[in-house]
């Protein structure tokens, strides 16, 4: 007969004397809520209590999904912060399992990789490739973890006024997604209660409006600007560019930048740099006068094929100890020559990765 019962051979509960008598002392408590979060629940709880039974069925929908969306923000004390994972992809007699993308992405410091400036853009990609294809393969832990991470990205793009267009584009991509999922697909593919999944896509769009309003201060500055500088020096600026929005939106400043940003010459570099020449000669675009169009070109391009893509900082895979890895932690490599066992890992490689 299963013992259906709490194990015999655990320490049992621990309990604390109050003014209220015993009550039952709960570890992680003052990690997992706030004084905010503890009003909002007595406030849930005591409206509960008044409209048992005169509370109308939208009301009681609307108190539903507020209680499922304060369970589903708790902090869990179950994700750890560690440098480097091990990436298992079959039982040994040494090792059991696998792991899986939502374990790597549940380990792996991703949040303090927020903060570091070089890392930022690597993990809005990843973060963005796995709200186009990923999201539904995630356990319910690490789909907590994910938009946990993404409230802080946003989070972080509105404090620090810098890469708005590319959250534009993640929360654009997320928000499709999840109204796929949510209306067409179906609540057999989501993890947990529907409730919660639709206040994460309330929130999506409350984040979208709020990037939309965005708009940076003018700061008021009495030394050098931007159009003091000579103009090679503007033009090398231009140049230093990845990304052709980023030309055009800087070339909107001033009128000698939008004529240094029109300059066929760093359009074609541009173009040279993230696309092939075989993919060039298959989507000429010439202007009237029988001319090669660049930034028609540039932009054509883009559509059909990927940028190349350009990170400060990526994470490393050593090939000798299938260990995934931050580059400035390193791990413990057995290795003779540890450096030669390293190579860089892409968001989508990182992704392939835990493909089985």
């Amino acid at each position: 007969m299963p013992f259906l019962g709490q194990d015999w051979r655990s320490p049992g509960w621990s309990w604390v004397k109050t003014e209220d008598g015993w009550k039952r002392f709960e570890f992680f408590s003052h990690d997992l809520e706030d004084n905010s979060t503890e009003l909002e629940l007595k406030e849930l709880q005591d409206e509960n209590k008044e409209n048992l039974f005169t509370g109308d069925d939208c009301e009681a929908a609307a108190k539903k999904r507020k209680k499922d969306n304060f369970n589903n923000n708790a902090k869990s004390h179950f994700f750890y912060q560690e440098k480097w994972i091990y990436v298992q992809k079959e039982s040994t007699r040494e090792r059991h399992g696998y792991c899986t993308l939502g374990e790597a992405f549940n380990r792996l410091d991703f949040s303090s990789a927020i903060q570091d400036i070089r890392r930022f853009n690597y993990v809005v990609k990843l973060v963005q490739l796995i709200a186009k294809s990923q999201l539904t393969s995630l356990s319910g832990a690490a789909q907590k973890n994910y938009f946990n991470v993404l409230e802080k990205i946003v989070r972080k793009v509105l404090d620090d006024q810098q890469n708005p267009r590319l959250i534009k584009d993640l929360l654009h991509d997320l928000g499709s997604t999840l109204c796929i999922l949510i209306r067409e697909v179906g609540k057999s593919v989501l993890v947990g209660n529907i409730n919660i999944w639709i206040c994460r896509l309330e929130t999506i769009i409350n984040w979208q409006q709020q990037l939309s309003n965005f708009q940076i201060p003018k700061q008021v500055s009495n030394g050098i600007t931007l159009d003091d500088l000579p103009l090679h020096m503007q033009n090398n600026i231009l140049y230093k560019f990845s990304d052709g929005w980023d030309i055009v939106n800087l070339g909107q400043v001033t009128s000698t930048l939008h004529m240094l940003s029109e300059d066929w010459h760093l359009w074609k570099k541009l173009c040279q740099y993230h696309f092939a020449e075989k993919q060039s000669c298959r989507h000429l675009m010439l202007s009237e006068k029988e001319h090669v169009d660049w930034k028609l070109m540039y932009f054509t391009l883009q559509k059909y094929y990927p940028k190349k893509e350009q990170y400060g900082d990526t994470l490393q895979f050593c090939r000798h100890c299938s260990i995934l890895f931050w580059k400035d932690s390193g791990h413990p490599c057995t290795a003779n020559d540890p450096d030669n066992c390293f190579m860089p890992v892409s968001p989508q490689h990182f992704i392939d990765l835990f493909r089985f």
